[in-house]
Order: C-alpha cells, then sequence, then structure tokens
C-alpha cells in the first residue's frame, strides 16, 4: 500500500449499516458516516424514531424498522439486506443499575438480549454479506475495565462483548472486528433515571475525569468512523472515556 492509500482512506460510497442508529451514539455515527460520503442505512426497533432520524441525515440515508431482540426479524433484514461495506451495532436498551443481591436474574438474562445476542446474531447473518476491506464494529463499555458497585450486569456484558470481539476477529478473517469502549456519554441510554440523578451523574464523572467534562455522542461516534477507516486494526476493543479508567 502506498503513502497515498495509506492517507487517503475514505467513506465515499461505501454502504454502512448501523443497528441502533436512530439515536444517540448510533445516530451520531451515522450522521459522521455521511459527512465522509457514506451511504448510510440505520436499524432499529422505533419506526418514528427512525423516520426522525432520517430527516437528520442527508437525502439518500434509509432505515429499516428491525426488533433487535428477535433473532429471525435479524436474519430476514439481512437476507433482503444485499452487499455492504462496514456494519456498525450500538443497539441497547436502558439498563437498571442493582446490587447482586437486589438483582431479578431473569431480569438480568434479558439484557444480554438486544446488547449481547443482538450483536451476535447482527454479526452471524452480517457478516456474508461484507464486501472485502470492510469491517464490523460493535459496542462495550468501560464497566468491564473498572466497574462500580451496582454494576455487575453490565460489566458481564461488556466483558463478554470483547471477548467476542476477539474471537470474531480470528474467526471471520480478513474481515475487520473492533468495538469502542465508551465510558460515561450524555444519551438517552440514562433515560430511566431521574433528571437530577441523571445531571448528578453527570456532574460528579466530569468532575472526576481528567478531561473534566462527560463524553458526547459524537465523541464515540469519531471513533467508530476510525474503524472503519483504519485497515489494520483487528480484535481491538477502543477506551473513548475521558480518562475514566485511570482514575
Amino acid at each position: 500500500m502506498d503513502s497515498s492509500v495509506k492517507f487517503n482512506q475514505s467513506l465515499k460510497n461505501k454502504r454502512v449499516i448501523i443497528l441502533g442508529g436512530s439515536s444517540g451514539i448510533g445516530l451520531a455515527t451515522a450522521k459522521a458516516a455521511a459527512a465522509e460520503g457514506a451511504n448510510v442505512v440505520i436499524v432499529s426497533a422505533n419506526q418514528n424514531k427512525i423516520d426522525s432520524a432520517l430527516k437528520e441525515l442527508p437525502k439518500g440515508s434509509t432505515g429499516f424498522a428491525v426488533n433487535l431482540s428477535k433473532e429471525e426479524q435479524i436474519k430476514q433484514f439481512f437476507e433482503a439486506a444485499g452487499k455492504f461495506d462496514h456494519m456498525v451495532y450500538t443497539a441497547g436498551e436502558n439498563l437498571t443499575l442493582h446490587t447482586i443481591g437486589e438483582t431479578d436474574i431473569d431480569e438480568a438474562r434479558s439484557f444480554f438480549n438486544i446488547r449481547y445476542w443482538g450483536a451476535f446474531a447482527a454479526v452471524k447473518y452480517g457478516a456474508p454479506n461484507i464486501n472485502a476491506g470492510g469491517a464490523i464494529s460493535l459496542i462495550s463499555g468501560t464497566a468491564s475495565l473498572r466497574p462500580g458497585a451496582g454494576w455487575s450486569v453490565a460489566s458481564s456484558i461488556c466483558g463478554a462483548m470483547e471477548g467476542f470481539v476477539r474471537a470474531m476477529a480470528v474467526e471471520l478473517a480478513p474481515i475487520r472486528v473492533n468495538s469502542v469502549v465508551p465510558g460515561v456519554i450524555k444519551t438517552n441510554l440514562w433515560g430511566s433515571m431521574s433528571e437530577a440523578d441523571r445531571e448528578g451523574l453527570f456532574k460528579s464523572q466530569a468532575e472526576a475525569l481528567l478531561l473534566k467534562r462527560v463524553g458526547e455522542a459524537e465523541d464515540v461516534a469519531l471513533a467508530f468512523v476510525y474503524l472503519m477507516k483504519q485497515q489494520f486494526a483487528t480484535g481491538q476493543n477502543i477506551v473513548i472515556d475521558g480518562g475514566a479508567v485511570l482514575v
């Protein structure tokens, strides 16, 4: 690869499918990829959110309603989707934090449906359609690296995802498989908390972080774009956390 190619990796006319792309980090990633010239396809369960998100994306962007907790729907989507270049999976519902003694295990199992098994199914059925040079980018979180009390389920999901990334990088090579590992990011993920609790969380996190601010969805989106363009990284879990794991 000559230097002109090395420094001019582009998403222009690349087809990028973003599962969980109608809000938060997924929508920010869709906007960032579109700004680089990609043809963006967003997927989520809520058609109204898809319609609203498409108004914020360039003409030609498309969206599909798929329940990402249902394997059969994911399979059907990819059977109809055809070939594409990059897949990003950011889907997840709001987590409820409980200490282990207060955790309902059946409820805890349900949190894996979209966040882990949905991603697993997307990789299973999406990987055969990825063009040469393409990549899969999943999402984890710093709960796996530095969990607090009450984070047992979130930490377990994130740890499982990071192991899955490494396994798929080996199994699916030369398709590149990586993940982004965000810290606390201002998104609708925290919508189950009261406004006062949410703002208190953001304030305390900002004070503790090395960069003295809580992350924005756009910070994480840049990492996803990097992983799409970076042709020599696979099996990596890229931390974007404002320094949270260091303090």
